[in-house]
């Protein structure tokens, strides 16, 4: 089994002033070369067709946690059981559109994603402490053809370059064969942030470390850590459906690229024009909670701007 992650996503604002030099993920896009272009197609296919996300929980996480994610995952839909109010995560997930416009491949999006199969893995197989062959490993456990494993790691497992470089990794592998052909599965690792780097990776539900100290955002679902897992879950489904295999959309480094939505780093609602202000967001006058997007069962949610490639601009779902 081979494999190759294509991005890695550090969504603590602070990055854009650290890191601005060594990390072209963590570049904010008003801090780009406007003479470039950006998000850049490469001729590669994008994702298509029916694709189950399938949930890899790794370690210890509770089912109202597990629940925050999978009502995202199911949000997703276009066609929920029951229309969602807007603004709306499906709504946001549809900008993804475009992408498909403008391929020689993938006139058109077809791309219909199921919420699949969910392990537990409770008792660390693998162990505390990870590397990318592990991640891989884990999401092996998945399905192996027209899928999208996510592995997730609680707050106690230590991932190689979690919270120094990223929150979070996508890419590919090869599956096992089926019917004597060998299919490719896509897969995303998040890890929870809650204990490790709140302030890198679930920004802006609390305060960076580094950078302005605008005070945190309530967090929609009460779960800082969780709440930071769905922006990065989020970023990352984005990159995996438009830059699948290496070859599909970004720009810079095909190792560190900027994808749809981490070419847009920290835009989460109009107006977030320097860094450490997320934009103009909707607030919940129940409980003071910031968010732009509806979901199932109630879930609100707060979701990265996705990159136009028709504007070469950052459009915020607010």
């Amino acid at each position: 089994m081979t494999s190759l992650a294509y991005e890695s996503i550090f969504l603590g604002l602070f990055l854009i002033v650290s890191l601005f030099h060594s990390s072209l993920a963590a570049r904010k896009l008003s801090e780009l070369d406007q003479d470039l272009p950006l998000v850049k197609y490469h001729k590669g296919p994008l994702l298509n067709g029916k694709t189950s996300v399938n949930l890899i929980w790794y370690g210890k996480f509770n089912p109202s946690q597990r629940t925050i994610v999978s009502d995202f995952i199911t949000s997703l839909s276009s066609s929920p059981s029951k229309p969602l109010s807007q603004p709306s995560v499906a709504t946001w997930w549809t900008n993804l559109d475009k992408y498909y416009s403008l391929t020689n491949i993938n006139k058109s999006r077809n791309l219909a994603l199921h919420l699949g199969t969910q392990i537990l893995d409770e008792k660390y197989s693998l162990g505390k402490s990870l590397n990318n062959s592990h991640i891989v490993k884990l999401a092996s456990k998945g399905a192996q053809k027209d899928a999208i494993n996510i592995v997730l790691t609680d707050a106690d497992v230590i991932v190689d370059g979690f919270c120094n470089s990223k929150c979070g990794t996508h890419g590919s592998s090869d599956g096992a064969r089926i019917n004597g052909k060998t299919y490719k599965f896509t897969y995303i690792w998040v890890g929870n942030s809650e204990k490790q780097c709140p302030g890198h990776c679930a920004w802006p539900f609390h305060k960076p470390i580094y950078g302005p100290q605008n005070p945190a955002l309530v967090a929609p679902n009460n779960d800082v850590g969780l709440d930071g897992v769905i922006i990065n879950v989020a970023s990352l489904l984005a990159g995996t459906v438009t830059n699948p295999f290496g070859n599909g959309y970004f720009q810079g480094p095909k190792e560190f690229p900027l994808e749809a939505a981490s070419a847009c780093t920290g835009i989460y609602g109009k107006g977030a024009s320097y860094p450490g202000y997320a934009g103009k967001l909707l607030v919940d006058p129940k409980t003071g909670a910031s968010f732009n997007a509806n979901g199932v069962n109630g879930r609100k949610y707060l979701l990265p701007a996705l990159f136009n490639p028709k504007t070469s601009s950052c459009t915020p779902l607010v």
